[in-house]
């Protein structure tokens, strides 16, 4: 009984699949179908997956070589890539400059035509004036007065920091080091510290622009740490190498000109008088002999630098009553003394010790 139910039971069995057989295939099909377009799914994930991990890993790759880069670049070379923007790129800008508590808002345009370098300051708010320099002649426009003084400077420097031609006498006399980063007009900056190694000239602080090494802001402090001058850029545009769109100067025709420094420079040895208190890596950049016609007598200046900080010697006749003793005006301080019938006066960017120092230490060839 058992063996027929089994037989019987293993009959129903194949009975039941061979009636059942289409369905069954059917079946089979859409599994398979499921299967086949499940799997088809899973690989798309997986190389959508693969794309996103490789592009993880390229980007992670790229951040990591160009912070590496970045740290590559030290404080000097930071400096030095800054130095050979500043004169060879053509840019524009708004800047904002404090200075003597006053701002003032202006354009600024510098651009290299056929080697010269050249720039231009606009004043955007009254007294409206135009600051011009071609290589080492700089020109001043008053607008509201129609005159323009141009002073045939024997030195050319730049109207938003100045620095040094030779740096390689910097490591004596100033500690550059990096600052960390901020952004300024929204582009990135690297902060480099120029810190001097004694009490006699300013500290600075620069931040220099991630791609072109422009500066974008320069703040000047005195000996306490106070800001004396800030100037910051709040757009800037590079332009391209070949198209240097030059300065344009304003039609002089109807203007009052004046001109400085016509004569030309005379070696140190020339001057009448002697610096015998040098402060450490200042050097002599010009002596000329001015004449000042309205007031009928002549100006011998000296102008030292040691790149960063200038100092102007003048020597002319006493009036009846010299000036003696020490000015001060924002960043800018001046000694004053009678030395026989000439009175001397010491002015420059630097704190009111230096300008002392120089003053004490002047005397008659």
């Amino acid at each position: 009984m058992s063996e027929l139910i089994c037989s019987s039971t293993g009959l129903q069995v194949i009975m039941c699949a061979q009636t059942s057989y289409p369905f069954g295939t059917s079946l089979q099909r859409r599994l398979n179908y499921q299967v086949s377009d499940l799997a088809s799914k899973m690989y798309k994930v997986s190389q959508a997956i693969r794309y996103v991990f490789v592009f993880l890993i390229t980007a992670i790759l790229f951040v990591s070589v160009a912070h590496a880069e970045d740290k590559l670049l030290s404080a000097p070379q930071l400096f030095e890539n800054m130095k050979h923007a500043l004169k060879s790129l053509n840019y524009q800008g708004t800047v904002v400059l404090m200075k003597n508590g006053q701002l003032d808002t202006m354009r600024y345009k510098h651009s290299v035509v056929e080697g010269v370098e050249q720039e231009r300051l606009s004043s955007l708010n009254s007294p409206l004036r135009e600051v011009t320099r071609k290589a080492s002649e700089v020109s001043c426009l008053f607008k509201e007065t129609s005159q323009k003084v141009i002073n045939h400077h024997p030195v050319d420097s730049s109207f938003i920091i100045n620095l040094p031609e030779d740096s390689s006498q910097i490591d004596a006399l100033y500690s550059l080091a990096k600052q960390g980063k901020e952004s300024i007009a929204m582009l990135p900056a690297e902060i480099i510290t120029i810190q001097p190694k004694d009490q006699l000239r300013y500290s600075r602080k620069v931040w220099i622009e991630s791609q072109y090494f422009l500066p974008l802001k320069v703040e000047v402090y005195d000996l306490n740490g106070m800001i004396l001058e800030q100037l910051v850029f709040t757009d800037l545009k590079v332009e391209g190498i070949n198209d240097p769109n030059p300065v344009v100067e304003t039609n002089e025709t109807t203007l009052q000109v004046k001109h400085l420094h016509a004569s030309q420079a005379e070696p140190y040895e020339n001057a009448p008088f002697v610096l015998k208190n040098w402060p450490a890596g200042f050097k002599t950049l010009f002596f000329i002999r001015n004449s000042m016609q309205q007031a009928q007598k002549a100006v011998e200046h000296l102008l030292i630098s040691d790149g960063f900080s200038s100092v102007s010697i003048y020597m002319e006749p006493k009036e009846a009553q010299g000036v003696e003793g020490l000015h001060s005006l924002g960043s800018v301080n001046s000694y004053s003394k009678v030395l026989d019938t000439y009175q001397i006066t010491v002015l420059g960017e630097v704190p009111a010790q230096t300008v002392e120092f120089i003053a004490t230490g002047i005397t008659l060839r």
